[in-house]
């Protein structure tokens, strides 16, 4: 929705247009949210504000969008940073995004204080989650599934050689993983050299044309192919003509792509072990279902660090109170000394001049409380129960005293 250099203008105008006091925009591959300080509760400025931007009407967003206010919305950023939220659970490349996110708005100005407090809080609370749960120890995307099957069949891949055909986001997340687990040669294959040599290039392969597959596969001990291509690109006469090279050392092929990269038919020779995307659901099923396990446990987290940043929420307001109590009794302070002074000043006895500012003050510093409760009367019994906690003013006795 929003590409990255869109994205400080877009920020500007939420703030220039009055739709928030702070935002900050994740914009990824399959979510646009926009996080918005907001200075009046269910303000719908920011929905407002998008669909104009999008050039829609907002009845046709509608079954699109999704708004949290006020604590929903910290939850929800805390299980979007913690990849509670995302489409494979547990994945962390959000955290990241989000961290993006972060920056773009303190660069372009729209992030402050309690923005930038969530943020915060949020990322320590992903931490938290990655460290006390097991959310993100058992991986379950296509790339992590395959390293696991090759080290199934060969044990330590620090010797072993992989060809991976494509170059692709799956074939760039295999190749970290089978970096990750040791594994120290590599070469890409793909019809764009250019793109092949820059993957090749971060683990120090070497890149080849997709013409020069059959010349190479006798190199590989793992094969693992995801392309666009409408055919299969390794038939059973190159695979059986790279074994013969290998005397017959074992091969470990994984067809990801669909359709498939790699004819059926190899199934059928000896000492290959061929594989495709379906045989990896098991995998992926069973490390799901250990995320979802560990999401329980996150969730846990999350609920209570909500109310943690709420308190702190809270708690701003309570400290602007108090600063507006202290600078009220303030100015009616130099207002009854001022006058005392002025009445001394013309001579005006002493001792009656401090029992009239005494009682003036007081009388002033009381007045605005005692004319809400009197106005409140039975109807805001919770008025006088905080009044008598606040000012720590015994039980009501007397009135039961009375009443007897």
């Amino acid at each position: 929705m929003f590409s990255p250099d869109m994205l400080p203008e877009a920020l500007r105008a939420l703030l220039r247009d009055g739709a928030a006091a702070e935002a900050a925009i994740l914009s990824t591959c399959n979510r646009t949210e926009i996080y918005c300080a907001v200075d009046l509760p269910d303000s719908d400025r920011p929905v407002h504000w998008f669909t104009d931007f999008c050039g829609r009407y907002t009845r046709d967003l509608n079954t699109h969008l999704y708004v949290h206010p006020d604590a929903s919305a910290v939850k929800h950023v805390l299980r979007v940073a913690s990849g509670l939220d995302s489409l494979i659970l547990g994945e962390p490349q959000v955290l990241g995004q989000l961290k993006d996110a972060y920056q773009t708005g303190v660069r372009a100005g729209s992030v402050g204080r309690l923005l930038g407090r969530l943020f915060q809080h949020s990322f320590r609370v992903a931490k938290e989650v990655r460290t006390n749960t097991a959310i993100g120890s058992h991986p379950v995307s296509v790339a992590f599934a395959a390293v696991r099957l090759a080290r199934q069949i060969f044990g330590d891949l620090g010797g072993g050689t992989a060809l991976l055909v494509g170059a692709g986001e799956t074939i760039e997340l295999t190749a970290r993983h089978l970096a990750e687990h040791g594994l120290r040669r590599m070469i890409v294959a793909n019809r764009s050299l250019e793109r092949a040599q820059r993957l090749a290039g971060e683990y120090s392969g070497y890149a080849i044309g997709l013409q020069d597959l059959p010349k190479h596969l006798y190199e590989a001990d793992i094969v693992i192919c995801s392309t666009a291509s409408p055919t299969p690109i390794l038939d059973r006469a190159a695979v059986e003509g790279a074994l013969r090279q290998r005397r017959h050392r074992p091969m470990f092929i994984l067809d990801i792509a669909v359709p498939r990269d790699v004819d059926p038919a190899v199934s059928g020779l000896e000492d290959v072990y061929l594989y495709t995307v379906d045989d990896l659901h098991g995998v992926i099923e069973e490390n799901l279902r250990s995320r979802r396990e560990a999401a329980l446990q996150a969730e846990e987290i999350i609920d209570s660090q909500v109310i943690h940043f709420m308190q702190w929420l809270e708690s701003r307001d309570t400290v602007a109170t108090i600063r507006a109590l202290r600078d009220r009794a303030d100015d009616i302070q130099r207002q009854v000394t001022d006058d005392a002074l002025l009445r001394l000043r013309q001579g005006e006895a002493p001792e009656q001049v401090l029992r009239d500012v005494t009682r003036l003050l007081s009388n002033k510093l009381m007045h605005p409380p005692s004319a809400q409760l009197r106005a409140a009367g039975e109807t805001r019994q919770d008025l006088a129960r905080a009044a008598r906690e606040l000012f720590s003013l015994p039980a009501e006795s007397g009135r039961k005293d009375s009443e007897r």
